[in-house]
């Protein structure tokens, strides 16, 4: 089914503050340029998102104008010409401040030599999000010396993550030591993998750039990933059924001490009328073993128009208005993570959310996932595996050897 010219579709990450800003931008929008088409917002969760855009043609064919797409979709959809190439719009009609404004890190997986698929949506690393005020607390900082011989101190390695983990989970306050987004959906524990893998010195790629998991700091990270969120006094019992929204809107409740999530939902716990934890929250670096390097994941959201689409000039017209600088505040204030660097930088967005400049300090130890045409395939396999060591005996070594079998037969 083909748009019918008075509307204009957008497939949107289910995320109300994703929601609420597009309709947002669009009335903007039309008001200042005089389009008269309406907006009809098509909101669906991650799978929902890929299997409609991508895995069913849903760009290529024109059911939408306008896609939400994560860089971990994003060569796939370009090897299968899903998306307008926006470079002759680029050249003629170039957004402000492009592409100075934005962080490098922002601008190279929707590049493909010189074709441009995509332009910065939402951006916001993986980092670790606790609550200050328990950490400050005289009382709490008293207790866990007594109990541990030891100063309460934001974790620097992930023994100690797990005993403050241990230390604050309450049940019968319903607080809970941490949240993790252990929902099986190809995404949430394949990037609590990687984070535990890269935070242990190890890599997911080879030398010749096949995925090669069957390594020690593998095995000890799906070891501990595998030990801690199935310990009943330090995480959150719904940890397996929440993949990274729900957890964050959990955590915003003030269900938890401390979680690993992207940056957006700290930022949530500042702007979101419903948080109960405003002016309680900061982020650090995460965690890391004894001796190594913490790291982060840089995976982000693009705006990218569809190849079929009717509206195409509309599309680029309103995607130029929606990345100014005001557009790219406006997000950030309504929960959204702006990718530009005046964003970041904002005194007035800096006083609501104190720890937004630190945005550039975790892009500078975020590493990105390999760029493969079959990596939702790849991701399958390991999130079998973590789902496999969170549910089973099977031991570590084991779920790592069957899963790093089966990526070989695909990832040649």
């Amino acid at each position: 089914m083909h748009n019918q010219i008075e509307t204009f579709k957008i497939a949107v990450r289910k995320f109300a503050p994703f929601e609420a800003a597009m309709q947002y931008f669009w009335d903007q929008y039309c008001q200042i340029s005089g389009c008269k088409l309406k907006l009809e917002l098509v909101v669906m969760d991650l799978h929902e998102l890929h299997a409609r855009t991508i895995a069913q043609k849903g760009l290529a064919n024109g059911d939408f104008d306008i896609a939400h797409i994560s860089t971990d979709w994003v060569l796939e959809g370009y090897a299968n010409h899903d998306f307008e190439v926006l470079n002759p719009y680029l050249n003629k009609n170039i957004p402000e401040g492009f592409p100075r404004g934005w962080s490098k890190s922002l601008l190279g997986l929707q590049r493909f030599g010189w074709e441009v698929v995509g332009l910065p949506f939402h951006d916001g690393p993986e980092c670790f999000i606790y609550r200050k005020d328990l950490f400050e607390d005289e009382t709490e900082k008293a207790n866990y010396l007594t109990q541990f011989g030891k100063a309460l101190a934001v974790p620097k390695t992930w023994e100690d993550f797990h005993q403050v983990a241990q230390f604050f989970n309450r049940p019968a306050d319903n607080l809970y030591g941490s949240i993790f987004a252990c929902y099986p959906d190809g995404h949430n524990t394949v990037f609590d993998f990687c984070l535990q893998l890269w935070t242990r010195g190890g890599a997911l790629v080879d030398q010749n750039g096949f995925i090669k998991i069957d390594t020690r700091a593998a095995i000890d990270g799906l070891d501990f990933y595998r030990k801690i969120v199935n310990d009943k006094t330090a995480v959150h019992p719904q940890s397996p059924k929440f993949e990274s929204v729900a957890a964050g809107n959990a955590f915003m409740q003030g269900e938890a001490a401390m979680m690993i999530n992207w940056f957006g939902f700290a930022a949530m716990c500042e702007v979101d009328s419903n948080s109960k934890v405003k002016g309680k929250v900061d982020v650090e670096l995460l965690p890391a073993a004894e001796g190594k390097k913490s790291a982060s994941l840089n995976v982000y959201w693009l705006y990218t128009i569809g190849k079929g689409s009717k509206n195409k000039a509309i599309a680029y017209d309103f995607l130029r208005f929606a990345l100014a600088e005001e557009q790219d505040k406006q997000l950030t204030l309504a929960g959204g993570i702006g990718c530009r660097i005046s964003t970041w930088k904002d005194q007035e967005i800096n006083e609501i959310i104190p720890y937004y400049h630190k945005l550039e300090a975790l892009h500078e130890v975020a590493n990105m996932l390999p760029q493969k045409k079959n990596w939702a395939e790849i991701a399958a396999i390991i999130d079998q595996m973590v789902l496999q060591a969170m549910n089973t005996d099977t031991p570590t070594e084991d779920l790592i050897k069957e899963a790093q079998y089966r990526i070989n037969e695909i990832d040649k």
